[in-house]
């Protein structure tokens, strides 16, 4: 299967330039100024004119299965669909189980991912939920990253939330040491996806850790850091102490008014305060719930996080923060990328998987999508949808 992308004006996501992108199959077998349609071969030719092609989209923190349950049963949200990541740009997820590891396990979320993978993108995931000890596939956290392809960290472990297991920092320590080991010997990342509450003790338990022990800042992913300025300013500081920060990019009117930072301006004021780009990731909790809780933490009420929302994040930067497109890329293409330790992932370049998304010009409106080399979103059409969407 070929497939030669011409006139396009490629971002990867460094800016470079008009060139044309030719697919081998899955892979990016040639990246030239102008490259000749082959006669007498099978291949499909894309002309990129007036589009500007960058790199698939990396979600780092999607509920494959759905999340929720926080207000009984009837709110577990359901399992998310092909066209929902696709629509989005995104093709590579790493999926999470988040409050519920109960009614949801390990063994169904390696499930979906492969399933995710049949019908054409990239899947990973984590191995465990909010709780402490984690709910592993194998038993161990060290043997489901050495065994199992899929799963490349752990987490979402909850802390500084009402929902978290409460933890000592003696359990957490203990398994981020096991990840960090057990990423060692199967050449994954390992790190451990931290879900932050609006808690006062914030990132206080990642600290010790990284202060009294030989683990780097590297090996914690912490999500939700913009989930209210205090926690926002906390995560400023752990970022200037060389910590990973990863904003969530799905939210709700209500979450805003309260205090919650929007992603582009929370990407802005991270990088004016002199924290460094490659520290940056958004992920958009898709598929997760959204719930709300009153002053005395009873559930009244949620929404759905939605993929979509990653990409559109992105684009605020862009659009009404005023950053470069390559500066605003990195966060969910290239960074994520190197974070998790995904090979041939996150860059156009030759050998690397042929994961491309093409933007109009001016709107920068997605337009097309390919993963792995296969057209899924051609004009904004879904040409690729799940095996039980209509």
């Amino acid at each position: 299967m070929l497939t030669l992308i011409k006139n396009g004006e490629v971002y990867g996501p460094d800016y470079l330039g008009k060139q044309d992108i030719l697919l081998a199959g899955t892979k990016i077998a040639m990246i030239e100024k102008n490259i000749p349609v082959p006669e007498g071969l099978d291949i499909t030719v894309i002309d990129a004119s007036g589009k500007k092609v960058v790199p698939g989209f990396i979600d780092s923190h999607v509920h494959l299965l759905g999340g929720g349950g926080e207000g009984g049963f009837k709110t577990r949200t359901p399992e998310i669909m092909l066209s929902d990541i696709t629509k989005g740009g995104v093709t590579t997820v790493v999926g999470c189980l988040g409050t519920d590891g109960f009614t949801r396990d390990m063994k169904s979320l390696v499930a979906k991912a492969r399933g995710l993978e049949e019908e054409g993108i990239s899947a990973y995931c984590y191995s465990g939920s909010y709780q402490v000890p984690v709910r592993t596939a194998t038993g161990s956290i060290q043997e489901d990253l050495i065994l199992i392809d899929k799963i490349i960290g752990v987490g979402e472990i909850a802390l500084s939330d009402h929902r978290s297991s409460q933890p000592t920092v003696e359990e957490l320590e203990r398994l981020t040491a096991e990840a960090r080991v057990g990423g060692i010997l199967s050449g994954k990342a390992g790190v451990v996806n931290i879900h932050l509450g609006s808690g006062e003790r914030g990132l206080q338990y990642l600290e010790e850790i990284i202060d009294k022990t030989e683990i780097p800042p590297t090996q914690f992913l912490p999500t939700h850091m913009n989930r209210d300025e205090s926690l926002f300013q906390k995560a400023l500081a752990y970022g200037k102490k060389g910590g990973l920060m990863d904003f969530t990019t799905s939210t709700t009117d209500k979450f805003l008014e309260d205090g919650e930072k929007k992603c582009s301006r929370a990407l802005s004021r991270a990088l004016k305060e002199g924290i460094k780009l490659e520290q940056i990731t958004f992920s958009s909790d898709g598929q997760g719930s959204l719930p709300d809780f009153d002053q005395q933490g009873n559930y009244i009420g949620l929404q759905v996080g939605k993929i979509t929302s990653l990409y559109q994040e992105v684009r605020d930067a862009v659009l009404n923060e005023k950053m470069d497109l390559n500066t605003a890329l990195a966060v969910i293409t290239k960074n994520p990328a190197k974070i998790l330790k995904l090979k041939h992932k996150g860059e156009i370049k030759k050998g690397y998987d042929g994961d491309l998304v093409l933007l109009e010009e001016s709107s920068l409106e997605i337009d097309t999508v390919i993963a792995m080399g296969q057209v899924m979103v051609k004009h904004k059409e879904v040409l690729v949808k799940g095996t039980f969407e209509n």
